[in-house]
């Protein structure tokens, strides 16, 4: 009980350093407000389950775990849990993860892996952030999930006396189909300690290559355990059943502690983070935590904008993760055992997705954890020689185009973040942005031609090209602020060559070859396979140049023929079978990132009305508090921070500038908890669903001209106060 509590101590004083008041979070529920299940029906791609801010594991229901729309192994509307998963992908197009799948079972237990299954009615499935259960149909039992950083806790009450057990299947894992579900597991080992302990090594292969480490530990001893038979010969996982003796409505109680270097390091996790066995006081302290975090914003408004706001703010806390163990120790891209120089290494880097706003966020809510996020990247790219791209359990998946931690160390850089070796982190990324490597870059063709030719490079040429050009931007700024004159000027320069793909005569960002021609035909509504897009067709790239909005502009033929060019973008309807192009109005896509700053165009060009009557249209077609609510996969946080910065009235279309857009707020009062007991608080004066237009602005009581508020003027603290009303 006693290192229970210490834990309970030492994480709520943590989250309360510079961000929240302990006494507040004590005094006010902001927890109270997160539906869990908000994202898990269409393509939202979240899991209700338990997990702490940034923690290594999240324990949460397995529904189904084969095809895309599984990526979180959770779809709301499914009846049947296959078991428990102790790590989870939260809302990502892709999927991996899904370890240590857990089931409760009763009755006779030899037989096939897949008939342990049961159903289960929504009515008795509950979760807040930090606890999940369900009443399971089938074996007559209550599953109880809660977890600290490290290890996860599961409780189960076993309403008959009638042969007790668990099934703990070491094979499961996500996947693409039913012809690779059996065969990821490429190493399985494990060794009963003594009878209430397994410990055990499994490597696998869904998106990267993982190797974890777990001790799984009972509060009562096994009578019995038995091995499965395997599913198919191509089957290296291991699938076991033990089984307990327990009387009616007793409780059988069991936590798995995970590592990503040795046994020796999960058992290290959980001695240190959960020694004793008290169910309630961990699911207290894993709610409190979250609400520690939660109290950073104080939202008003309808209990419904709450539930959307203090949801969204969960979601995208939930990453990066944790991976070292408490001593600091982490399994790198090399399957070397390091130690991080910070003591701590974090992991589930999004960059792609997240660089655009979730990264933005962190610099204003949780900024004790920035410079360790960015100490992360830069150990990483040490090892690699370049940033990683979207690293997950210290791996580099190489998924999506561009290197988008360049412009998320950019901006921490920018934004005043010292606790890195800036000189460092930019030689890796100038190494990185200007050394070929075969995965992901060509840099000769690059600059040979000053766009990626699409009859020389890949099917994506366009928006590689476009995304690589705000890295390079952004590296630019970077290398400015260190005073290397020599390599902004160089990076400046290639951040100019989104004008190489403008075609003036269609007036889109369009393929070109290597003859300087373009390609033909061109449908710009076309998506998918060999189009030189990416998730997404010349519409919604066409705006890809977030860094120097005034040249696109230009390109255009001025501020008129730009905006026209959007306007029709919202009229034409699109239709698609690509599946991450969702979220549609016109031929906008919310439900895909590199649409997300397109609605702040408008207010760049001189036309903010019109950024403010579309704000309130995504905010009233593409949110809801329902677990259909997300229009499009959360994309581990960035679709939540889209709503939160835009509920505020601000966005920021090119983080690395530290300057956020204004758009139009969508709540009455939104005060930010700051460092050092500051605060910043936004108020839309008259707000109502006919007052969505912002008839001017004031900042610390004095009016204020810009279309755009800095970084620098929020973390002051002050207020900002827009005041509101309806169009005449």
């Amino acid at each position: 009980m006693k290192k229970t509590f210490c834990y309970f101590i030492f994480s709520i004083s943590t989250v309360c350093l510079t961000g929240c008041r302990p006494e507040q979070a004590a005094e006010k529920d902001y927890a109270q407000y997160v539906n869990t299940f908000i994202g898990g029906a269409a393509n939202g791609h979240t899991f209700p389950g338990a997990c702490v801010p940034f923690g290594l594991v999240q324990t949460s229901p397995v529904t189904g775990a084969i095809g895309w729309g599984y990526c979180s192994e959770y779809m709301n509307a499914d009846s049947v849990v296959w078991g428990f998963t102790q790590t989870h992908l939260n809302g990502t197009g892709c999927m991996d993860l899904g370890d240590i799948l857990i089931m409760p079972i009763t009755g006779n237990r030899i037989r096939s892996w897949d008939a342990y299954r049961s159903t289960f009615s929504k009515s008795n499935e509950h979760a807040v952030p930090g606890y999940y259960a369900v009443e399971l149909d089938k074996p007559k039992v209550k599953a109880e999930l809660t977890a600290t950083t490290h290890v996860t806790l599961h409780r189960y009450t076993f309403h008959q006396a009638d042969s007790a057990s668990v099934l703990i299947d070491l094979q499961h894992g996500p996947a693409w189909n039913e012809n690779i579900y059996h065969s990821q597991v490429d190493l399985c080992h494990t060794q009963w300690e003594d009878a209430q302990t397994l410990t055990g090594h499994v490597k696998n292969t869904v998106w990267v290559e993982q190797d974890y480490f777990f001790v799984l530990k009972f509060d009562r001893p096994v009578t019995n355990h038995l091995l499965l038979p395997r599913a198919t010969e191509k089957e290296k996982g291991q699938r076991i059943i033990a089984s307990f003796d327990l009387k009616a409505e007793e409780a059988l109680l069991m936590k798995i502690g995970l590592s990503t270097i040795s046994i020796a390091g999960a058992k290290k996790n959980m001695e240190t983070e959960l020694a004793d066995w008290d169910f309630d006081t961990v699911r207290q302290t894993a709610y409190d935590t979250w609400n520690g975090y939660l109290s950073r914003v104080d939202v008003t408004g309808t209990k419904e904008e709450k539930i959307n706001y203090y949801t969204s703010l969960y979601h995208a806390l939930i990453q990066p993760n944790e991976i070292s163990d408490v001593d600091g120790f982490y399994r790198n891209s090399t399957d070397s055992v390091v130690k991080s120089a910070t003591g701590k290494s974090y992991s589930t880097f999004s960059c792609w997705d997240t660089y655009r706003a979730a990264n933005s966020l962190y610099t204003l809510l949780t900024p004790e954890m920035v410079d360790d996020f960015i100490n992360s990247l830069i150990e990483h790219g040490e090892v690699q020689g370049f940033l990683p791209i979207w690293e997950l359990w210290g791996k580099d998946n190489y998924c999506m185009v561009g290197n988008h931690a360049v412009p998320i160390v950019a901006e921490a850089y920018a934004k005043g973040f010292k606790g890195f070796d800036a000189e460092k982190a930019f030689a890796i990324i100038k190494h990185g942005q200007t050394v070929s490597h075969p995965l992901k870059s060509n840099w000769e063709v690059y600059m040979k031609y000053g766009y990626f030719p699409c009859d020389l490079i890949d099917n994506e040429s366009v928006s590689s090209t476009l995304e690589n050009v705000y890295d390079d931007y952004a590296a630019s700024e970077m290398a400015k602020r260190l005073g290397k004159t020599k390599e902004a000027e160089y990076f400046a320069k290639r951040a100019e060559f989104y004008k190489n793909l403008f075609d003036n005569e269609t007036n889109f960002m369009r393929p070109r070859l290597s003859d300087g021609s373009w390609t033909v035909p061109f449908d710009p509504m076309r998506a998918g396979e060999n189009t030189g897009y990416t998730e997404g067709n010349a519409w919604q790239y066409t705006w890809h140049v977030q860094h120097d909005v005034p040249g696109l502009i230009e390109l255009f033929g001025g501020p008129e023929k730009f905006t026209a060019k959007i306007d029709s973008m919202f009229l034409l309807e699109l239709k698609t079978d690509v599946v991450d192009i969702s979220g549609l109005i016109g031929q906008y896509a919310h439900g895909n990132e590199p649409c997300h700053h397109i609605a702040y165009l408008y207010a760049l060009a001189g036309q903010s009305k019109k950024t403010q009557e579309l704000i309130r249209r995504i905010f009233d077609t593409q949110y809801s508090p329902h677990p259909d609510g997300l229009c499009g996969n959360d994309d581990c946080g960035q679709m939540s921070a889209w709503y939160m910065f835009s509920a505020m009235g601000f966005y920021p279309v090119d983080p690395v500038s530290c300057k956020y857009i204004f758009g139009a707020p969508q709540l009455p009062k939104i005060v930010l908890h700051l460092q050092d007991g500051k605060t910043f608080t936004v108020i839309a004066k008259n707000l109502s669903k006919e007052n969505k237009y912002v008839e001017s602005v004031r900042l610390n009581g004095k009016p204020y001209a810009e279309n755009y508020i800095t970084h620098e003027d929020i973390i002051n603290g002050g207020t900002l106060v827009f005041n509101m009303y309806a169009e005449k």
